[in-house]
């Protein structure tokens, strides 16, 4: 991991997260850009969930670019309204749909994307990114949504192969468009399989390898977020980050107790405890039905 962060995530790039929603958030990717303290960054996702707000209070971004940043349980993140409020934080605000049609225009490689979304919204204040435009076909009244096209795109998989084919099933939110619109991604896999596990079921994976800058070995590496088939959301873990993140000083002990002394999924693991882990695995396993590729 480390070396993928320090090689693929220079400071001043433009990352995208989080793009699954609220599952497979790519937080031990998120921890070691903190570790590394990376700066300038340009944060894009959709939610990201409480990643983006732990990398706000450590000081690695300069702008975000989505639709919504706090914590997905309590509500509020204080380190993004800390930083929103003081000034530090360039903010540009998107809704959940303009974020996936930026993403979309930069996979598709167009300047911009054409939309009824965002019409008569204050979202145009803060984003110049959004234009108002008139179709010429209908001259009806519509939004451009200028292309987003990330430095990297980080994206927390099931398994993956070392080639960086991967497979990835449940809510995928948005990360097929990120991984495509941007110029590399980095992989975090719970599992690294052989290639034929992969190519026994192409329709799961959802980016050609060839984008594919690292792939890393991470088990637990979404946790606190779920990973469908591995463990489920750990809700503690969200509360006691609201209750450790009020204030710049209690953030600061947070980060120290599970980011700054952590360095490896084996740390991470004996931090969590093994009470917590197993209580955190999926119990009631729900198979897919099997498909025929066959010829």
């Amino acid at each position: 991991m480390a070396e993928a962060i320090a090689r693929f995530v220079p400071d001043g790039s433009e990352a995208a997260l989080g793009t699954a929603q609220e599952t497979m958030i790519p937080f031990a990717a998120g921890h070691e850009i903190i570790r590394q303290q990376k700066r300038n960054l340009t944060l894009v996702g959709p939610i990201s969930d409480m990643l983006f707000d732990q990398m706000i209070g450590a000081g690695c971004a300069r702008r975000v670019r989505a639709a919504w940043v706090g914590n997905v349980i309590t509500g509020s993140g204080y380190n993004f309204r800390r930083a929103v409020e003081s000034g530090a934080l360039e903010m540009e605000d998107h809704s959940n749909l303009t974020i996936s049609m930026a993403l979309r225009a930069g996979a598709m490689g167009v300047p911009f994307m054409p939309a009824r979304t965002a019409l008569g919204s204050d979202l145009y204040r803060t984003n110049k990114s959004l234009i108002e435009m008139t179709c010429p076909f209908t001259g009806d009244k519509l939004t451009a949504v200028a292309a987003i096209t990330p430095d990297i795109a980080i994206i927390h998989a099931q398994r993956a192969d070392e080639t960086g084919a991967a497979h990835f099933w449940g809510n995928l939110g948005i990360s097929r468009e990120a991984c495509l619109a941007s110029r590399r991604v980095i992989i975090t896999a719970e599992e690294i399989v052989p290639s034929a596990v992969i190519r026994s079921d192409p329709n799961r994976v959802i980016m050609p390898a060839f984008k594919v800058a690292a792939v890393v070995h991470a088990p637990w590496g979404a946790h606190p977020s779920p990973v469908p088939g591995y463990y489920n959301r750990d809700h503690d873990a969200f509360l006691d980050y609201q209750a450790r993140s009020r204030t710049p000083a209690a953030f600061a002990a947070w980060l120290a107790d599970w980011v700054t002394s952590v360095h490896t999924s084996q740390d991470y693991l004996a931090r969590l405890g093994q009470e917590r882990v197993k209580a955190l695995r999926i119990q009631h396993h729900a198979l897919a039905q099997a498909v025929d590729y066959g010829y």
